[in-house]
């Protein structure tokens, strides 16, 4: 049994989550059975009653008083993965203690420098030093969505644009893009998630023309109905990009900076800047967008998940 060790809520978001569902699904397609352990947030444990996963909340962040180690023994975990960006030295400690490998994901906590195996997919500052016994580092190790590759396609036009800030825009981004589309003369259809908390405000910017949309069963089919998509500075812009949907980046938090900057740099995607200092217009409307599709089909692939499950087994042995 794995373990993959998740927190997930409105002020963290939930793109690790959503990363961590990805990868459960790749490991059990290996043949290794996975179990949830994440701090007590509904729409997360919702969805993973409806995709049938083994789940248990757990106290996160925090460590010192043996959990992981009762847990690891209850379950005979043989592999720990922590997908949370900030892990304790003093819960990597605890998990090490069990004698069993620990796997991390684009970590800048102190607990990563015990790590057996640090995949930082989402890193594009090459002068950041990234901690762990072995490092796989860039989008070469991205965990995507495999339904992507039935829905890709190239965008010549643009008619259709897409607002999709994570599942939980903490801090109500969204409603700032609807006012900065609306000041450029343009609308789009919105999909929020399962922890967005902000509908009120949203609703008091909608006009004629704007579509919303409260979770969708498949963002990745959304995706194939539109031709540029606005997005924060996680997953989805790479995922959009795989699929032939050029975007227009805006980090939600400062670490999605160079993200939003590096995206840009590998031709798929523009990057708006920090959603505080936004302002119109976001992008200009003479995007060159089929050069953007191609572009974002050519450079962002779909075998990072192999990648990442082959090093996984490598290192369980």
């Amino acid at each position: 049994m794995f373990a993959l060790c998740i927190e997930s809520s409105h002020a963290r978001g939930m793109g690790h989550f959503y990363r961590a569902l990805n990868l459960a699904k790749a490991l059990q397609l290996a043949g290794q059975q996975c179990k949830f352990f994440l701090n007590d947030h509904a729409p997360s444990i919702r969805l993973l009653e409806q995709c049938g996963h083994q789940y248990e909340t757990v106290r996160l962040p925090g460590a010192g008083d043996g959990w992981e180690e009762a847990l690891v023994h209850k379950n005979k975990i043989s592999l720990w993965i922590n997908d949370r960006m900030n892990t304790e030295i003093g819960h990597a400690k605890a998990v090490k203690a069990c004698n069993i490998p620990l796997v991390t994901f684009d970590d800048r906590g102190n607990g990563a420098e015990i790590a057996d195996l640090h995949i930082a997919s989402l890193t594009f500052d090459k002068r950041e030093r990234l901690r762990g016994a072995r490092l796989l580092r860039g989008p070469d190790y991205l965990i995507l969505n495999p339904q992507i590759r039935n829905f890709a396609r190239v965008r010549n036009q643009l008619n259709s644009i897409l607002v999709t800030l994570g599942g939980s825009d903490t801090y109500g981004v969204t409603v700032k893009v609807v006012r900065l589309l609306k000041e450029m003369g343009m609308t789009a259809t919105i999909v929020v998630g399962p922890s967005f908390i902000h509908r009120e405000a949203l609703r008091g910017e909608l006009t004629d023309g704007f579509f919303v949309k409260y979770g969708v069963p498949s963002l990745i089919e959304e995706f194939a109905t539109h031709d540029l998509a606005i997005t924060g500075g996680g997953i989805t812009p790479f995922e959009a990009n795989a699929s032939g949907l050029p975007c227009v980046v805006i980090a939600n938090e400062l670490f999605e900076v160079p993200v939003g900057e590096g995206l840009q740099r590998l031709g798929g995607s523009l990057f708006a800047g920090y959603h505080e200092v936004l302002s119109t217009p976001l992008f200009r409307p003479d995007l060159e967008l089929a050069r953007m599709s191609q572009t974002g089909l050519d450079n962002i692939g779909l075998q990072g998940t192999n990648r990442v499950v082959n090093a996984i087994m490598e290192l369980h042995g």
